[in-house]
């Protein structure tokens, strides 16, 4: 797209330091080749694919955008992740903390209200001011992983005996401690390929998605082939948690699925996945 004002209009310094800038600019369109791998670009555009698309051909140290209160589909913070694929730290400011249009106002008054995980590997979390996410992304780097390396593992609650419920993004990515000690609330589906997992791993307990249950309800198949080893797991409703969000399955999932061992520990069809975790660790 042309630029429409001079470079110097339509981007403006609000803060500097020997790694790059964080730059104020009013729309995502405004981003330059000069700012690649330096500075922080602050936009007053929606998070959408669209907006990515033009902050990620140049590939900046970090971006944040808006969030047009979320939209249908998530559309207005998609960009999150496509800004993800590419290794850019990205994060959207609350729209109703912010002015549309006006870049230093991200800077002035904006929160954050969501992230991707490249910004979150540098300590932007939710409900942080924009202004100091904005310095994290511009200070810090994150250590290089290998895609297999990011399981977003977080421990969520302790119980007895070093029991633990603990957020990751894949029974896949289970560890050798997890094995009859720790509860897992993963994210994907858990149709007849998760019982592999199921079994290499067997934690106390596991939570994961039904993937929205697939004909003739394929998408939680293996949470009954694994009844005969003895392992109590549910799943929650696709349409309650985030698919790939171990922490959603957690804090937002609603119970749709059990396995008989999962029933026998009082865990039910409709039951918020938090209780359903907390009975599964007191077993």
């Amino acid at each position: 797209m042309p630029a429409l004002r001079p470079d110097e209009e339509l981007q403006r310094t609000v803060a500097e330091s020997a790694r790059g800038k964080i730059v104020a600019c009013d729309s995502a369109y405004d981003v330059r080749a000069f700012n690649r791998g330096r500075d922080v670009m602050l936009n007053a555009s929606y998070s959408g694919v669209l907006p990515a698309r033009y902050v990620g051909r140049h590939v900046p140290r970090g971006a944040i955008g808006v969030d047009c209160a979320i939209g249908l589909e998530a559309a207005g913070i998609s960009g999150l992740w496509y800004l993800e694929a590419l290794g850019v730290p990205a994060a959207a400011a609350d729209v109703f903390t912010v002015e549309l249009g006006r870049g230093e106002s991200l800077y002035e008054t904006g929160v954050v209200s969501r992230l991707n995980e490249d910004a979150r590997g540098r300590g932007v979390r939710e409900g942080m001011s924009v202004r100091e996410a904005a310095h994290l992304m511009l200070e810090r780097d994150a250590p290089p992983r290998s895609p297999d390396e990011i399981d977003n593992r977080e421990v969520v609650a302790d119980g007895r005996d070093g029991r633990q419920v603990v957020c990751l993004d894949s029974i896949a990515l289970g560890r050798p401690e997890d094995r009859g000690r720790n509860v897992l609330c993963g994210a994907g589906h858990c149709g007849r390929s998760a019982a592999i997992y199921l079994r290499h791993v067997a934690p106390l307990g596991f939570i994961g998605s039904d993937g929205g249950r697939g004909r003739d309800d394929s998408g939680m198949a293996g949470i009954y082939a694994v009844e005969p080893d003895g392992l109590a797991v549910a799943t929650v409703d696709a349409r309650t948690a985030r698919m790939g969000d171990g922490h959603s399955t957690y804090a937002d999932g609603t119970i749709s699925a059990v396995n008989a061992v999962a029933e026998a520990l009082g865990v039910a069809v409709g039951q918020p996945a938090r209780e359903a975790a907390a009975l599964m660790l007191d077993a």
